[in-house]
């Protein structure tokens, strides 16, 4: 029995990656409960003892040989001790074994609740770390669930050998994007959250950190911190605007972010259901950085205000609508990118 359990304290180990070490401390741990449990005179006096050399756990009771016997639970006679230690005499102390097998049945459930709620802390936790790691990441998932009344998303998402399961609401959702179950997406790790029930992982397809992680991954020369992101603004499903700067000056930001035929962008675009992408350079110079974002449309002169926050910016009358955009979307992308209000004005009122 005691060579069964220990194969099995090995094979959890490996299998679920849980420490032997604690495994054993839980297992101490349910046995001192479950004997208090039916011996509550016993106090500290048990001691369990696990030897994994000689496949062998042993519990005994600190015993005080007494000439009078005040606590059973915790004392004996000279004459009693004589069974376990022929020199037992008053005064000394002897280990007394316990037979686990005279567990009462309720000490023993109680015991093997104590070890598997044990495997679950050391799973919830293991699993914790692990995607907590990964916060501002990018994993990817395939869709398990659709609530049909919230229209959340679960995902079985996994990490190394852990798997867990990954709420995608309905607000980190790209509008109109297709999901189905059994759809395979690459997510942004929002945030890890502890809960009763285990790990909570919040995702997201709309965070323009999806984006960026997408470039990351696309691009070598980002990676390898040729290529900078300085700063993307995001309505996700619609489009993106993302600002970049080369270390290099040999180094083309824009080009290496497109990529030979545009297929890097291409393949990002695709991921994200066909989102609009505009890759602008970065500029040090205010005037020259909200320019490029106002791209595609031209701009005649940006004018800063006093204040460092706001600007005016003149563009050609037949371009007013182009750098505005669609409901105010390329102005107020250009705004966000930068940081920088902007009032945009025809060259007919400037």
């Amino acid at each position: 029995m005691n060579a069964e359990f220990f194969t099995a304290i090995e094979d959890i180990e490996k299998e679920k990656g849980i420490p032997r070490e604690y495994m054993f401390d839980k297992i101490n741990q349910a046995m001192l409960a479950a004997f208090r449990r039916d011996n509550p005179d016993a106090a500290d006096n048990v001691v369990v003892e696990i030897d994994e050399s000689k496949k062998k756990i042993e519990m005994y009771v600190i015993t005080t040989v007494v000439e009078e016997v005040e606590n059973p639970a915790v004392e004996m006679t000279p004459d009693q001790a004589h069974k376990y230690s022929k020199k037992a005499q008053p005064g000394m102390q002897i280990r007394v074994p316990v037979d686990t097998r005279e567990f009462g049945r309720i000490a023993a459930q109680s015991a093997k609740q104590v070890i598997i709620q044990g495997i679950r802390e050391a799973e919830r936790g293991m699993i914790y770390d692990e995607f907590t790691s990964h916060e501002h990441e990018i994993l990817t998932g395939e869709v398990s669930r659709i609530d049909p009344r919230s229209g959340s998303v679960s995902l079985k998402i996994s990490s190394n050998s852990e798997y867990t399961d990954a709420l995608l609401t309905v607000g980190e959702q790209i509008r109109d994007e297709e999901i189905y179950e059994g759809k395979r997406m690459r997510v942004y790790v929002l945030e890890v959250r502890k809960s009763n029930r285990g790990p909570q992982v919040l995702i997201s397809r709309t965070h323009p950190g999806l984006v960026k992680r997408l470039f990351e991954l696309e691009v070598p020369e980002i990676s390898d911190g040729t290529v900078e992101i300085k700063s993307i603004a995001r309505e996700a499903g619609s489009r993106t605007k993302m600002a970049v700067w080369s270390t290099a000056p040999d180094v083309d930001p824009i080009g290496s972010c497109v990529g030979p035929r545009g297929g890097r962008v291409a393949s990002i675009v695709d991921e994200l259901g066909g989102e609009k992408i505009d890759i602008v350079r970065y500029s040090e110079t205010p005037e020259d950085y909200i320019a490029a974002a106002l791209s595609p449309a031209e701009v005649i002169s940006v004018t800063m205000e006093e204040d460092g926050k706001s600007c005016r910016v003149i563009v050609p009358d037949n371009q007013l609508s182009l750098a505005i955009g669609k409901e105010g979307q390329n102005a107020r992308l250009a705004a966000k990118l930068t940081g920088i209000k902007i009032d945009i004005k025809p060259a007919n009122e400037g």
